[in-house]
């Protein structure tokens, strides 16, 4: 079907939106209608021709072979499809016997609909189409919308037919069939104001995607192939992969068996998908319905090839429950074995962020693969993401940990970044991520990046977002930088400025870096004060209402029995300062027993205060020790933490302070060699990991600030000690390393790996534009007035 007939046939049914529907709906109502009336009338056109033959089977089943229920394999035999429908009835007859009674046809239309086979029953409920039919029929426009689906205006058949006017109308393609449902979707959801085209992907994207898919294993494809798309929508990636490889004009032609499966959580976009795929004579039933996320669905399958174009931006919350209990991950699709620094393998978490699920799909493909030893091509992933699944979380989270479990697995081949605008729905930059299991010796190790974020022509009218498309050509070039695997340079056009596509080729470490924390001494100076021990009363996290408790009632709150007639006061007070706590926190606060623990702790505080004094010291050490001395004298018990509270309490940092030791080591010369084998320095370095040798022998380590504390994200090529040494060191000469604390991370920033820096202009050429607009804006103005250059130098 040619452009002018694809417009004219949306045109023509849009139309009938607005002539039938206009009183019955509001507006944003109208696809609930329209798009399953069009599935509808396009299996009615397909099943038109081999009506007869299927009611003939149907005869012979029940009258010849009296069966009480009919074998599918005839009917489809008989029908040409995969469906059938047993009824008497076609739309066109529905129609022609059709009165100005709606209950009538209601009727027919109903028998009609219960004769379709249950792959069609199946869409037809997931559009709620009888819902549909009732209600118009109800406010008396199912006639209407009928015979407005039944024009010979209009053709939804796969063959060339003439209008009463003599006018060829062509046949519309499987292909065709696909924009109708993908145009009439954008102009619904964007008279909904809802996201245009959230359901697919623009068809040049998916032609680039196919061939990149295909073309590097074009002469080893195999016999039987398998495609997977976790996120189908209306399944315009699933069959436009089968049509690229099995087009028989085209550059693979292959003869082999295509095999497509999909899901979509979307009812709507699930039927639309289910019946395209009826249509063409694939199987419907490897089109499931549902999350992708919550339930896994092809468990025991694995893929040769997946495309996908998963949602992003978009919340999982909803499956979490699926997929985590508590923190920990339940679905082994989202865990993956890791290495940490020191070599041992640990299995972690591979989720991202709530809020966005995109890469949860990724890692669903990543699941699916098959391995080399049962298929030598495995298999090849083709993936739509945004900017963020390339470099956001830090190394250690579950977006860096996908990351690094793909590119250290050597899965990753290449990421392309597209231009903006390419997409109906986000103007935002948009990437392929192009997966493999089996990659060809000269891409080993490596990963090839293409910046072909300026290859795009643009549109004479804007498509949502979509303001720009891939011309042949574009596509063609970005799959000649693919397959050649060379570096390219951006080019430059007469002004300068960047033109055509970029590539670089990374080894799979370049991407990687080590996070690790750098710690400086704790120095602090201590005094005992009243003011200081105050706050010990309360619980630290809850210290805004305790305080308000004991403003209002003071020593009552130690009576038992008190607390508990203050829930709903201090519930109310929460409310209105705009506190919320939660049962666990009303709880503790009304916990008499937690009350007196902490007036426990304040009273050994002062009786600290009485037996230490409230001299300052730059000396928290000796202090410390003080403090130990009088609990231990005095029999005064305190646990760990509470004794911590109080030393916190009455100590602050402070640059000119001594430092605070943490331990006092006695190492042998054994331990000490072992020690810097671990760390991967000479003994004598190893101050630079927080070991300081004394005079005396011994070995210091002091407690760490935190307040001071620091993190840097260190190259995995480079070395952590001399990247200390040089970038750390000269400017912080007392941090050290806290080698237990390194996370591996991995990041990718195109615009890191792609900026071109563009000089300033000269001041010259500056002052000279500016005089030029000063003299033309002077002779504009002149020209304004109708001053002739005699009167503006009289006026000057």
């Amino acid at each position: 079907m040619n452009h002018a007939a694809h417009n004219k046939l949306i045109s023509f049914i849009w139309s009938i939106a607005d002539d039938c529907l206009r009183d019955v709906y509001v507006r944003g109502k109208y696809r609930d209608v329209i798009l399953p009336m069009v599935v509808l009338r396009r299996l009615d056109t397909l099943l038109e021709p081999t009506k007869e033959a299927v009611l003939e089977e149907v005869r012979f089943q029940r009258d010849e072979m009296k069966a009480t229920e009919l074998d599918d394999a005839p009917l489809t035999a008989a029908s040409g499809y995969v469906f059938y429908n047993t009824s008497k009835w076609t739309l066109k007859q529905l129609y022609a016997t059709a009165t100005n009674n709606q209950q009538i046809l209601l009727a027919n239309i109903e028998e009609y609909l219960r004769g379709f086979s249950d792959n069609v029953k199946e869409i037809i409920t997931r559009f709620k189409l009888l819902d549909q039919m009732r209600h118009m029929a109800d406010k008396q426009v199912l006639l209407d919308v009928l015979e407005k689906f039944i024009s010979p205006y209009i053709n939804l058949s796969p063959h060339d037919v003439e209008d009463p006017d003599g006018n060829v109308m062509p046949g519309l393609s499987n292909l065709g069939m696909g924009y109708v449902f993908e145009e009439l979707i954008r102009k619904f959801n964007e008279e909904n104001n809802e996201e245009a085209g959230e359901h697919f992907t623009p068809r040049e994207v998916i032609h680039l995607m196919t061939h990149l898919i295909f073309d590097p294993i074009s002469d080893r494809l195999p016999p039987v192939m398998t495609i997977y798309d976790p996120a189908c929508g209306s399944g315009g990636m699933l069959t436009e992969a089968q049509n690229y490889i099995k087009d028989p004009e085209g550059p693979i032609a292959a003869r082999g068996d295509v095999y497509l499966y999909g899901k979509e959580i979307n009812d709507e976009t699930y039927a639309i998908c289910k019946s395209d795929m009826m249509i063409k004579g694939n199987n419907p039933e490897n089109i499931k319905v549902g999350s992708t996320l919550a339930t896994d669905e092809f468990a025991g399958q694995r893929f040769d090839f997946m495309l996908s174009n998963p949602p992003y931006g978009k919340s999982w919350k909803s499956d979490l429950k699926h997929i985590k209990d508590g923190n920990d991950v339940i679905d082994p699709r989202f865990q993956v074995e890791l290495t940490d620094y020191w070599g041992n393998v640990e299995t972690h978490d591979a989720t991202p962020r709530s809020s966005d699920g995109q890469l949860l799909f990724l890692m669903e493909m990543v699941s699916k693969m098959k391995p080399t030893e049962s298929s030598p091509i495995g298999s090849r992933i083709a993936s739509v993401h945004n900017g963020s699944s390339l470099f956001t979380g830090d190394a250690g989270s579950g977006e860096s940990n996908i990351r690094r479990f793909i590119i250290e697995n050597d899965m990753l081949d290449t990421i392309i970044q597209l231009p903006n605008n390419l997409f109906y729905n986000t103007g935002i930059t948009t990437y392929i991520w192009l997966l493999t299991n089996a990659k060809p010796e000269a891409r080993r190790g490596r990963v090839q990046l293409i910046d072909a974020n300026l290859m795009f022509r643009k549109l004479r009218k804007n498509l949502g977002d979509k303001n720009c498309e891939f011309a042949p050509e574009h596509i063609a070039e970005i799959v000649r930088a693919y397959l050649g695997f060379l570096p390219i340079e951006r080019q430059l056009d007469a002004n300068g400025d960047p033109t055509g596509i970029a590539v670089k080729i990374f080894d799979n470490a370049d991407f990687g870096y080590y996070k690790v924390t750098i710690e400086r001494p704790d120095r602090r100076r201590a005094r005992f004060s009243a003011e200081a021990l105050a706050p010990l009363r309360f619980d630290k996290s809850l210290r805004e209402p305790m305080e308000w408790l004991w403003a209002e009632h003071g020593e009552k709150v130690y009576e038992p029995g008190f607390l508990k007639t203050q829930a709903k006061p201090v519930r109310d007070w929460a409310e209105e300062q705009g506190l919320t706590l939660n049962a666990k926190q009303r709880a503790k606060l009304t916990d008499t027993a937690l009350w007196l623990r902490l007036r426990g702790v304040l009273e050994a505080g002062h009786r600290l205060m009485e037996e230490i004094g409230t001299e300052e010291t730059a000396d928290f050490n000796a202090f410390r020790e003080s403090v130990a001395k009088v609990l231990k004298a005095r029999k005064i018990k305190l646990s760990a933490t509470e004794r911590n509270a109080i030393l916190n309490a009455v100590s602050w940092y402070d640059e000119t302070a001594e430092k605070v030791i943490a331990k006092r080591h006695r190492f042998t010369q054994a331990e000490l060699e072992a020690l810097a084998t671990r760390l991967g320095c000479a003994i004598g370095d190893l101050g630079d990991f927080g070991f300081y040798a004394q005079p005396d022998g011994s070995w210091l380590s002091y407690e760490p600030s935190t307040d001071l504390r620091d993190s840097e994200s260190v190259p995995l090529k480079d070395s952590i000690h001399r990247y200390f040494r040089a970038e750390v060191q000269p400017h912080v000469p007392e941090a050290w390393i806290n080698l237990d604390s390194v996370k591996i991370g991995y990041e990718i920033s195109f615009n890191k790996y792609f900026y071109r820096h563009k000089p300033l202009r000269s001041l010259e050429e500056v002052t000279r534009d500016i005089l030029e607009l000063e003299e033309k804006a002077d002779g504009l103005i002149a020209d304004i007035l109708g001053m002739t250059p005699g009167a503006r130098e009289a006026a000057q």
